[in-house]
Order: structure tokens, then sequence, then C-alpha cells
């Protein structure tokens, strides 16, 4: 779970200052990610920051930023090469590993995913390596200059226009790719490759996935991104890649450290992730997961609402407590489902209102509970499961009165 996201700057291979971004966990870092971003894209588009904050959220720290001459860091574009990112990665790991940690996991998308591949076996410290979208050579870029390749070797450099913007591509650029050689590269990396690519991308064909995977050496995998872009611009996709990354790259981790009993975590840490109008991180002990708003009202829908947390801790409490009922008088039954249905009522009509409530009028909080059995209700005991539910401590909190006190901490 993202508990913030903060900027830095390192030193890139030119030495222009390079900008980057540290999405960090709210509890304990397991490991540190480095991500690399598409052709002449940048560390804020739409899958680099879902991934990474699915990273963060699974405990695993990312460091994302833009390579030299693209998004907010310095140096002049035309002037780099796929040799120079190959560089600024190898800066941003050793930047990252004398500030916090070494990388355990490279995730490069696109061009990106070619520049992971050609580090990855120079880099002790990784485990494990992701590519989305990835070619299988550097020098696949070279069809996105279209007709603008003969201009390049005459003239030694060309105006192209690339996703709306216009970039000065260099000879040196061209030959550069055309020089690198990724299939040994990745046959002798030795570490466990994840390769995700979309059927029908229309920017790098899924027979460069092929050629990746065919020249790995296992452990590897490969999922197949049906309906996806190249550029993963649907938040569906974007968000499933992320789930994908996450779980898998846990895999090649160390196992998280246990909880000391010494040093408990008592409260529920709530923050804001940065992503999005609404979406916030919860931590409630070691378990992470995040809360939204629905689209409709201007949220991603990344996450259950604030009332879905609060109708899920009824359901849950009732559950649990008609569990132990059961165990503690012996009585057999099957496995409980409890529905909780949330809405605002007119006092009015609020049927378990006292006259007294009723004539206050106003609105008030109404929670429905269904409470259904696996193998249906035991004869004669459908009273008694309404009492004990109604025994609930979240459903006690709920009907009697309660204090919230606040304070504001002042931080650094």
């Amino acid at each position: 779970m993202t508990a913030h996201t903060i900027r830095a700057e390192f030193q890139g291979h030119s030495g222009a200052k390079l900008a980057a971004r540290l999405d960090l966990p709210a509890g304990s870092i397991r490991a540190w990610a480095l991500f690399a971003h598409c052709f002449t894209c940048s560390k804020d588009t739409l899958a680099a920051k879902r991934i990474s904050g699915e990273l963060a959220r699974a405990g695993i720290a990312v460091m994302r930023f833009d390579f030299t001459g693209l998004g907010s860091s310095d140096g002049d574009f035309a002037s780099t090469n796929f040799s120079s990112n190959v560089a600024d990665l190898r800066a941003a790991a050793e930047w990252l590993g004398k500030h916090y940690d070494a990388p355990e996991v490279l995730v490069g998308h696109s061009l990106g995913g070619a520049a992971v591949l050609a580090i990855a076996g120079e880099l002790a410290s990784v485990k494990a390596v992701v590519t989305l979208g990835a070619p299988a050579e550097a020098n696949h870029v070279i069809h996105n200059f279209g007709g603008h390749i003969d201009e390049i070797a005459e003239k030694g450099a060309a105006e192209v226009n690339l996703g709306g913007r216009t970039f000065t591509i260099q000879r040196q650029f061209v030959e550069d790719l055309n020089a690198t050689s990724l299939a040994e590269r990745i046959s002798r990396m030795k570490k466990a490759l994840l390769v995700l690519h979309a059927p029908l991308d229309q920017v790098v064909g899924i027979e460069n996935a092929g050629a990746i995977f065919t020249a790995a050496k296992h452990p590897k995998s490969f999922v197949s991104l049906d309906g996806a872009d190249h550029l993963l611009t649907r938040a569906a996709d974007a968000n499933y890649v992320a789930g994908i990354v996450a779980s898998w790259a846990a895999r090649y981790l160390s196992a998280e450290e246990p909880r000391h009993e010494d040093d408990p975590v008592e409260d529920v840490v709530v923050g804001e992730t940065g992503q999005g109008k609404f979406q916030v991180s919860v931590q409630a002990g070691p378990h992470r997961f995040l809360a939204d708003e629905p689209a409709d009202v201007g949220g991603a829908d990344t996450g259950p609402t604030p009332y879905d947390l609060l109708s899920a801790g009824l359901g849950a409490c009732t559950a649990m407590t008609l569990r132990m009922y059961a165990r503690l008088k012996k009585i057999d039954i099957g496995l409980v489902t409890v529905t909780v249905r949330h809405n605002k009522v007119h006092m009015k009509d609020c049927l378990e209102c006292t006259e007294e409530e009723r004539a206050n009028g106003g609105k008030i909080d109404r929670f429905e509970r269904v409470i259904s059995v696996d193998g249906g209700v035991p004869e004669g005991l459908e009273d008694k499961i309404i009492e004990i539910a109604d025994k609930c401590p979240v459903h006690r909190t709920l009907e009697h009165n309660a204090k919230v006190a606040t304070r504001v901490e002042q931080t650094a």
C-alpha cells in the first residue's frame, strides 16, 4: 500500500539531473523495484503509476524516473540513444543502492523493457525482471521514424513526430539501436522473467514476446494481455497488469519478516496515494488495500468506498459472532453469509425507528442485513440467529452513540 510518493533527483549518464518518484509502502519495505518507461513517455504514465502503486501496496517500494531529456528530467533528448538509456538505468540503480537499497525487481515498458533486459544481467541485486509490450530487439523502434530514415542517414538528423510531439532523432541514435543485440543478453541474464504482451499490440507485435520468451532461460512466465493496447491506456488493463506484477514478483523475494510482539501495529492508517481524486491506501496491522469512490462521483473505483468498508465491518462482525455462538453451543450450522445494504432513508420511512425518532424528521443511515446459512437455517433457530446477530459489537457501536476525538498532528 502506498503511504506516500516522494520526489527525488539523481545524476544520469551525462551528469544531467533526472527527475524521479519513489512510491513507498505504508509499512516496512520488503524490496525495491526500478521502473523504466516506454519510448518518449515519462514516469507518470497511467501504467507506470498504477503498477508502482500496486507494488507499493504489496510492500515493494518503486523508483520510477524520466530518462534524459524526457518528462521532468534535464538534458537533451537528441543526444541520447538506447545505450544512454541503459546507462541512465544503471545510474538509477546505483543511486538507489546508495541512498536506500539496491533494486531486486526491474520493470520495463516497451523500449524500457528492452533496456531492463539489456542491463539485468549486470545487476547482481536483481532477482526478477518484468517486460510490458517490449521489443525483442532495440532497433524495433526504428519503424516509428517512418519516411525519415533516409533523411536521418543523409543529413545526420531529422525532426520526427512521435505521439503528437516532435523530437530530433540523430544518426547516432539509429546506429546505436542497430548495434545492440538483446538475444544473447537475455539468454545469459539468469533472472526470473515475466513477459506481458497484448496479442493485438499495434506498436510492438506479439512475435516479439515469443522471441524474448524463447531466448530466456527458466524460470520464465508469459501472460497474454487480451484486449489491451500498447500503452495500457485503459485503467482496467493497467490495474490487471499491476496486480499480476505485484503477485508474481513477490514469489522471488524474501519472505516478509513477521511482526514482533513488542512492535504491534494497533492503529488503522489511511493515507492519500496521490492517484486519482479520492484514492486512499488503508493499512490495518499487516493488511493493506485501497479504498476509493465510484466513477460516477469522480473516483477511479479502485477499491471499496468508505460506506462499503463500514458495511463490511458489520457483515464480518455478524458472521464471526454467529460462528462463536454456534461453537460455544455446539450447534452444527453451515457456512454463514451476511449481505449488507446501506442507504439513507427519511425517518418517517424507517420501520425500525421509534415514533419519537420518526417525529424528529430528517434522514437516518439504515443498514439492511440479510443472513443466510449453507444448507438452510436449522429449524427453530431463525429468531435466535437474529438475536445473536444483534449482539455483534459493531452492530452495537452503530446503534449506540459513539464519540470521535480529532486532533491535528504537526509533521515536518
